[in-house]
């Protein structure tokens, strides 16, 4: 099972991402999570110390490392298409509550289409992840769209949305939506967070077709208790992580997942 968690800014899908990642990890399953946001904290809600995670460098500023596998240099502008990438989720890779956390971070560009070495290897990376490994692999990446235009997460299984109940997330989901199918990902579905009551509930269940809603995530102080001290949700607030786990069994009968 391959998911891509994305969304605009804000809307709680680290917390998403997380949660997932430590429900599959507590089943016994091989689960590694990789973090695609130059803004990288999904560390801290999977319960990584701060401590660990500050000597932790994405893959994408590893430049002597870049260099090793693609062969770039400032002195040498061609480089290989298909770098060696295998073994870098357990050699890199970070271990908590079983979880294993591969920080890619993501490589700024002004424009469109970046064909630069760091970019060759975060897709490389990514589609090794995708395509090679018997893992649970859950990407929390960037906010926004600029990943899909990129075509870095173009094999996953399935795209899960968080979105809130309003009416530009409704339509980053469509976008994304648009934007999948181009990549040959037919699965889009969405998770609402941070409904308040009957009316966003409402709202959400109008505008999102039923066979894409996984559920609703209700506004939840308890997550903003455990960003606050730095915790990981699921070991502070019952509340979402027994809400996740219903997104969960969903995402288990969908054979398509």
């Amino acid at each position: 099972m391959k998911i891509a968690v994305t969304g605009k800014g804000g809307v709680g899908k680290t917390t998403f991402a997380a949660t997932l990642a430590r429900l599959y990890a507590a089943e016994g399953r091989p689960v590694l999570a990789a973090d695609v946001d130059p803004d990288a904290n999904l560390g801290l809600a999977l319960g990584f110390d701060e401590e660990t995670l500050d000597s932790i460098v994405p893959i994408s500023k590893m430049r002597k490392l870049v260099e090793e596998r693609t062969g770039a240099t400032a002195g040498n502008q061609f480089y290989h298409l298909n770098p060696k990438v295998d073994d870098i989720p357990d050699k890199y890779g970070k271990v908590c509550n079983g979880v294993r956390l591969l920080v890619l971070g993501t490589v700024e560009t002004g424009g469109g289409g970046c064909v630069c070495p760091e970019h060759v290897m975060l897709k490389r990376i990514i589609n090794n992840l995708v395509l090679r490994r018997e893992d649970v692999v859950i990407l929390d990446m960037e906010a926004g769209l600029e990943h899909l235009g990129r075509g870095t997460t173009e094999g996953v299984d399935a795209f899960i949305v968080v979105i809130e109940p309003g009416a530009r997330s409704v339509q980053t989901y469509k976008n994304v939506k648009r934007l999948a199918s181009d990549l040959g990902v037919a699965q889009v579905k969405v998770v609402a967070n941070k409904v308040r009551n009957t009316e966003d509930e409402e709202f959400i269940r109008s505008r999102i077709p039923a066979e894409d809603l996984l559920g609703i995530l209700h506004y939840n102080t308890e997550v903003i208790d455990a960003d606050r001290q730095g915790k990981s949700p699921y070991d502070f607030s019952e509340t979402v992580t027994a809400e996740i786990t219903k997104i969960k069994e969903k995402i288990d009968q969908n054979s398509n997942l």
